[in-house]
């Protein structure tokens, strides 16, 4: 009896993906080719572990022969028949499924009644999400005798159980053309590309006519990973996982698609397939954003989107030096500070985080050009995708001893951990009497850096008000601190009352946590 051990295929496929060469290997018989000889000579697989890694990969070729037009393709049966929802769903669904590579990537209309067993797994700002059992889930083959789809079957289970995820989506009745067009191509791109979370389909909640995506189930997100492995990561594991969100990022754009809203709350990680995955693509936010604002998580939000409230590619640019500086860090941008008025005039005024000091010179700047404040010095995803994949393969060639993680040792930083997940949540910002985006002086970055540690006020009063409120704040929250601490396994030294009052007086002028709309104090 064959025994295929988890994790050993999925982690030898991703292995055959870092270290294929595109520039030796420029067409895609040539690199399945490759890819396969990686798996055969591969001695950590046995026998059977190979035959299904050679699978995967066939099926990857299968995949790509459409996607350049050289494979047959065939009209999907589904695309005859009249889905349930309201005339525009039942055209979204009908163009995608047009555009359909494989069974398994059908966006299809699900019943309500075949999701079982529905709990909520977050609520905050925009997103409301939920987990669920799909009963028969996904399409899985195409029967050629019986010219019909099939489901996915498993020897001696009837009416087989998918775990999903369902995410509400916002006044889709409301929704203008432009929506349902950028909704069509973004669930296409989804369902063309292995690097994007997968988007089974829509339904629609019975009891309050809410629809929904219905969306493939992974493991967890990148913040909650780093929080989770940060003394642990070595540079080989954190350049691979760059690698694999540019990657994903790289063939969004290149279906000439922005992402728009890239943080680390919407990259996942799946454990059977070992791999990092972009989600939310095209679908985050309100359907009626009110005039002259911005949707997103600020942090990540590059200077001239919050400016002028226009994405571009370049903005998404932006977006992944904020991710690179989170991967190496191993903690979230900007967390003690507000997201508000403050905090979107400090980005457009050059401030960035602190680059650790052991970070790898070319990460390091890669990084710096992806937040460079002039959008025209980013790299774009072909180039950055070029160098990121040459200093993969440059690492996944060393071995874990000789490349183990220099971690950032800030005490103070690391305990913000514990902050609120409200702070992280992507809201709607509408901000007025800005300046022109800049990139900080050597002297201006040292000054701000420097400003982190300097907790002392010229108001003694007014310091006095911030300590008392902020001892107040801390025992009030206290019982709710431990909980989330024990829930992250996040392992922290206890600091004495004075530690805590000066790393908290950071996040005083924050009041507003419970608020979707921010907006210009002075505007």
């Amino acid at each position: 009896m064959s025994v295929i051990r988890d994790n050993f295929v999925p982690a030898a496929i991703t292995r055959s993906h870092a270290l294929t060469d595109y520039n030796l290997l420029n067409d895609i018989n040539k690199v399945h080719e490759f890819r396969q000889k990686t798996i055969l000579s591969d001695e950590t697989l046995t026998k059977d572990e190979k035959i299904e890694a050679i699978k995967w990969l066939n099926k990857e070729y299968d995949q790509e022969k459409i996607l350049k037009n050289s494979g047959k393709k065939r009209i999907c049966e589904n695309c005859n028949q009249k889905c349930l929802g309201n005339d525009n769903i039942d055209i979204l669904i009908r163009k995608c499924q047009l555009e359909t590579l494989h069974p398994q990537m059908i966006t299809e209309w699900i019943p309500y009644n075949n999701l079982q067993n529905i709990k909520c797994l977050t609520k905050d700002g925009y997103s409301e999400i939920y987990t669920a059992d799909w009963v028969g889930g996904s399409y899985e083959e195409w029967d050629s005798n019986n010219q019909q789809l099939k489901r996915v079957e498993r020897p001696g289970i009837q009416n087989q159980i998918m775990k999903v995820v369902l995410k509400k989506l916002e006044n889709i009745e409301s929704a203008n053309q432009s929506w349902f067009d950028e909704a069509k191509s973004h669930l296409a791109i989804s369902n063309k590309h292995s690097d994007i979370v997968q988007c089974y389909g829509l339904t629609q909640d019975i009891s309050n006519k809410n629809y929904m995506l219905v969306m493939d189930l992974m493991d967890i997100d990148l913040r909650k990973y780093l929080q989770q492995n940060r003394d642990k990561l070595t540079w080989k594991q954190k350049i691979n996982i760059t690698f694999e969100i540019i990657r994903a990022l790289y063939f969004i754009h290149k279906e000439n698609a922005i992402h728009k809203n890239l943080h680390s709350g919407n990259i996942l990680y799946s454990q059977l397939y070992d791999h990092w995955f972009i989600s939310d693509l095209g679908f985050s936010g309100s359907v009626n954003k009110p005039q002259n604002s911005i949707y997103g998580n600020l942090p990540y939000i590059a200077p001239e989107v919050i400016k002028e409230k226009e994405y571009t590619f370049k903005s998404d640019i932006y977006s992944i030096g904020m991710l690179m500086w989170e991967i190496s860090s191993g903690l979230s941008p900007f967390m003690n500070y507000g997201h508000n008025y403050n905090l979107a005039f400090n980005i457009i005024d050059g401030m960035r985080p602190k680059v650790i000091l052991k970070a790898p010179v070319e990460y390091k700047n890669l990084m710096e050009q992806c937040w460079d404040a002039n959008p025209s010095k980013r790299p774009d995803l072909f180039t950055l995708m070029k160098k990121i994949r040459e200093m993969n393969l440059h690492y996944q060639g060393i071995t874990d001893d000789s490349v183990k993680s220099e971690m950032y040792n800030n005490t103070k930083l690391n305990k913000a951990n514990s902050m609120n997940s409200k702070l992280f949540a992507s809201k709607i910002y509408r901000f007025e009497n800005l300046p022109e985006p800049k990139n900080a002086t050597e002297e201006e970055s040292r000054a701000f850096y420097d400003k982190l540690c300097d907790y002392n006020s010229d108001d003694s009063n007014k310091s006095n008000k911030s300590i008392s409120k902020i001892n107040n704040i801390l025992k009030s929250k206290n019982k709710k601190l431990s909980k989330i601490f024990k829930k992250l396994q996040i392992k922290n030294d206890v600091k004495n009352d004075d530690d805590n009052k000066n790393e908290t007086k950071q996040q005083t002028k924050e009041s507003d946590f419970g608020e979707e709309v921010y907006n210009n104090p002075h505007g």
